[in-house]
């Protein structure tokens, strides 16, 4: 019980996997719209993206990055640079899409933002392919 109330992680590994892994896999999903040509075209007619001379790029590329950046959260792979990926695509949607209402309609994507900046600070953990492929040995001999 003590443990409990310890200002100590618990699980910090375990957490912080489950955490990266759930969203990652949120962000995947949304981005699977990509292939979803009548969803896509919702988008696009949109009047955030009216105002640029190709919608469509716009619309394909930021379900893109939601796609890529989700897939490399996942596997917490090149995880930092997938944060900062989240953070600009997720931002955009927040304040220039959305109206910047952190508090109340953009709170979603906001929140995205706010892991992903957990994500870049924190990394991705342990139990990541970042923390297999990149981690160094203490010593060599």
């Amino acid at each position: 019980m003590h443990a409990f109330f310890s200002s100590k992680p618990i699980w910090p590994s375990a957490g912080l996997a489950i955490v990266r892994i759930l969203t990652g896999g949120f962000l995947a999903y949304h981005g699977g719209e990509l292939f979803d040509a009548a969803t896509m075209k919702g988008y696009v007619d949109w009047d955030a993206f009216k105002r640029f001379s190709s919608p469509a790029t716009m619309v394909y590329t930021g379900k893109a990055m939601e796609l890529v950046m989700g897939v490399l959260l996942m596997l917490g792979l090149l995880t930092r640079i997938a944060a900062l990926g989240i953070v600009i695509t997720m931002g955009y949607i927040t304040f220039f899409v959305g109206h910047g209402q952190v508090w109340y309609s953009d709170q979603h994507p906001f929140l995205f933002v706010l892991l992903a900046i957990l994500f870049f600070c924190c990394g991705p953990g342990a139990l990541s392919l970042d923390a297999l492929l990149f981690s160094r040995t203490k010593s060599r001999n």
